[in-house]
């Protein structure tokens, strides 16, 4: 969600970004008297002498007592709203800290890397598995799996795939209290680099 999202917000920013810049070079360069086309009347630039916004239209609210609140506040909403899109960047949904009933009215916490380290490790036992990776997202009392298996040239992935789902996830599930432990695999096969045989 949060990778569809930012590419959405790149893409349009972007978007304008390249607009803007595109209308700002051709009239700065005088592209349209150059090869010889016409623009929109309401076209911001029309040759290099031009300006965005005129004298006029830079001061005539300076006199209004709205005018600069609110010029502030909208910087300051942009400003925030980047500052936090930057910031989320950097936030990992990795969880740290699972929650697991002890069944003596206590919670126990389990660290994340711990159980993702005996998916990776117990998930590369596997016959026909070369590598793996796991990675737990979620709530601390719901966490959900991401796997990547690395298969080998021999492997079966109908089998990798139901071993780990009855086996591994089910036996990790069960160690950590949860009733199920939801994953998402990735397969991928792994490339070995030709060899010379003499």
């Amino acid at each position: 969600m949060r990778s569809s999202l930012n590419r959405i917000l790149l893409a349009l920013t972007g978007l304008i970004l390249l607009t803007a810049g595109l209308a700002v070079l051709v009239g700065s360069l005088d592209l349209q008297r150059r090869w010889g086309f016409t623009l929109p009347d309401k076209w911001p630039f029309d040759g290099p002498e031009d300006v965005l916004l005129t004298a006029h239209e830079r001061t005539r609210y300076r006199g209004d007592g709205w005018w600069w609140p609110a010029v502030l506040a909208v910087l300051g909403v942009l400003v925030l709203a980047a500052l936090w899109w930057l910031l989320a960047q950097f936030r990992s949904h990795r969880m740290r800290q699972l929650r697991v009933d002890s069944h003596d009215g206590q919670e126990a916490g389990l660290r994340g890397r711990a159980l993702e380290d005996v998916l990776a490790t117990e998930t590369e036992a596997l016959d026909g598995v070369d590598r793996a990776g796991a990675t737990l997202t979620g709530k601390r009392s719901a966490p959900h799996a991401r796997l990547t298996l690395a298969l080998a040239p021999h492997a079966d992935p109908d089998t990798v795939v139901s071993r780990l789902d009855t086996e591994i996830l089910r036996r990790a599930g069960s160690s950590a209290g949860l009733d199920h432990l939801p994953a998402e695999a990735r397969l991928r096969a792994v490339k070995h680099r030709a060899s010379r045989v003499s």
